[in-house]
């Protein structure tokens, strides 16, 4: 099996744990504030360039803004971000404090994690296509004997499953972790 499905496949399961890690689960994890794009100077760049976060408690993430004008823009891009957290702001920066999950939200966050392995499940599906869509012209154009393309696409199934086997664990592991 070539190595380019192997990473691309990879690269959906990473993708996917990405997205679980920003689905927060109570505690307060730096990490759920990844997908936040904040406006500086013209240009939107990650939370991380513009300061530092750090925990503060089990439930609050301290940001501490490098330049004290960007505050204004960071509060509103964590708002716009709809994550579910109230954002305070003080003289050394800002507070973001997550709520108690309740079952309702719990409920909304195991939903929102069923679609983002869809998701991945799609895009899995689509690198499974360009695969078979691969060995047919190689095939076609006898670059591969009709054996050599049946190994292949046995192979490629395989890892595909596997692949979609890992992704419905992770799915599990978070639907577990919500349920808490």
């Amino acid at each position: 099996m070539n190595e380019d499905l192997k990473k691309r496949l990879q690269e959906v399961k990473d993708w996917l744990q990405k997205e679980f890690s920003g689905i927060r689960t109570g505690q307060a994890n730096p990490g759920l504030l990844d997908s936040v794009k904040v406006e500086s100077y013209g240009t939107f760049v990650t939370l991380q360039q513009v300061g530092s976060i750090s925990i503060e408690d089990a439930r609050t993430l301290r940001i501490s803004v490098w330049d004290n004008s960007q505050i204004k823009s960071v509060e509103k891009s964590l708002q716009d971000a709809d994550l579910g957290v109230s954002v305070v702001a003080d003289s050394s920066g800002l507070r973001v404090v997550f709520p108690e999950l309740t079952s309702e939200r719990r409920l909304q966050l195991q939903k929102l994690a069923k679609n983002k392995l869809e998701e991945a499940r799609v895009s899995v599906k689509a690198v499974r296509d360009e695969e078979m869509k691969s060995l047919d012209k190689q095939y076609k154009e006898d670059a591969i004997s009709e054996d050599e393309r049946f190994a292949a696409k046995e192979k490629v199934q395989k890892s595909i499953e596997d692949t979609n086997s890992a992704l419905e664990v992770l799915y599990l592991q978070k639907e577990k972790e919500l349920k808490f």
